[in-house]
């Protein structure tokens, strides 16, 4: 049941999921946001729908997911100008190397990084690897640049990763992420 009064301003995010293990985190960040009354979006990458599918966002979120810069219908506009233009905060979670590095480079060859591209409000970035990609001075170069550019980079933390291994690289926990984002976009 929404918490929220019904004079309160709805929130209205957009939560792009990147492909790696920490996808199902999202699931729980998604329906939290929901559940408080915000009005959620999700993008879902390609790999991202190989960990987990879009019918669990759609029913934690109530809106249809967006996998596609040609899901929109509303013309001239795609996908990602209608959400960069109706969502006032972009949260990338899990963010991968690969997702950061196109940001960090301006490549926009998916509904992710179009969106990134055109979102101009706050933007909170959650990385998650496998910790000697994180490592990486190429991967840290990225983080330091989209940092720079404006992106709030929370994370990532040490424990268990899905490469089976312990080290930096874990997907940040739900409070973690429930907190940036309440933080850069109070309600």
């Amino acid at each position: 049941m929404n918490s929220n009064s019904s004079n309160a301003i709805q929130r209205s995010i957009c939560v792009c999921v990147t492909g790696g293990g920490g996808c199902y985190k999202m699931a729980g960040v998604v329906s939290a946001l929901a559940q408080q009354g915000d009005n959620v979006t999700v993008i879902l990458t390609g790999n991202a729908s190989r960990f987990i599918g879009e019918s669990t966002f759609y029913a934690l979120s109530g809106n249809p997911v967006i996998t596609s810069v040609f899901d929109d219908d509303s013309a001239p506009f795609g996908a990602h100008i209608n959400v960069a233009r109706t969502c006032q905060l972009l949260l990338v979670a899990p963010a991968t190397a690969n997702f950061i590095a196109k940001a960090s480079q301006g490549i926009s060859d998916c509904i992710a990084s179009t969106t990134y591209l055109a979102f101009g409000g706050p933007i909170v970035v959650a990385p998650s690897m496998n910790d000697e990609m994180w490592n990486k001075p190429t991967t840290q170069r990225n983080i330091q640049r989209i940092s720079d550019d404006g992106a709030i980079v929370i994370g990532p933390s040490t424990g268990w990763l899905s490469c089976r291994s312990d080290g930096v690289g874990r997907l940040e926990e739900h409070d973690a992420i429930m907190a940036a984002i309440d933080s850069h976009y109070p309600n």
